[in-house]
């Protein structure tokens, strides 16, 4: 009996692990078509979407996202920032972060939306579409995280494309990395399996882009 249950744990854990394995590459190669590293070559969108992270602790992440949008504002390849994170605790709020950085390199504050709301990814990607009316956007973030937005995106048939923020150091995103796998097997089952919604939605934001 004992050998029996070990048997089947050890084919469960086999069977996640592959399932985790071929979500990562399914997500990664059907992405492939929609990111852009380089700003020349990236089509024009009204509308950026910034994803979140944590502001704090030099987060390399927040700081090369925070430049990756400023490129393209710069550049002309988007008109407005909706800027999208967590902010459901008392004392953390990546979108006023992410605004006040903006600000600091020059974005002006009429070209800069706040969404409070953002508090995954698939939050961010789906509020973007039902609450502000948006179903034609860049989506701004690293590569890893890009992908995984380009996959939720395609699922609600929202016209996404994206733009690769500076990668961070291998050791500094050791574990992002690795909790990627995971991720993106849950982001599978989430949209496939468990049909999972946003969080909140509320009522709709006209933009004027």
């Amino acid at each position: 009996m004992v050998r029996r249950l070990i048997k089947i744990s050890a084919a469960l854990v086999v069977l996640a692990l592959l399932f985790a394995l071929a979500s990562y590459y399914v997500i990664k190669k059907n992405a492939k078509p929609f990111l852009y590293s380089e700003v020349e070559n990236i089509p024009a969108n009204k509308i950026g979407l910034m994803l979140g992270t944590s502001p704090y602790f030099a987060n390399q992440y927040f700081k090369n996202r925070i430049e990756a949008a400023v490129q393209l504002f710069q550049s002309g390849k988007i008109k407005c920032i909706i800027v999208s994170g967590d902010n459901h605790v008392e004392g953390y709020d990546e979108p006023t972060a992410m605004k006040k950085a903006l600000l600091l390199r020059g974005i002006p504050d009429s070209c800069i939306v706040l969404d409070y709301a953002g508090f995954r990814t698939l939050d961010s990607i789906v509020r973007c579409k039902e609450v502000f009316g948006k179903n034609e956007f860049t989506i701004i973030s690293q590569e890893f995280h890009n992908e995984r937005a380009i996959f939720i995106a395609e699922k609600y048939g929202i016209k996404a494309i994206a733009f690769n923020a500076k990668a961070v150091t291998k050791s500094y995103g050791f574990k992002t990395a690795l909790r990627e796998y995971l991720a993106r097997a849950k982001c599978i089952i989430d949209l496939y399996i468990l049909n999972t919604q946003p969080h909140f939605l509320g009522e709709k934001i006209i933009l004027n882009y």
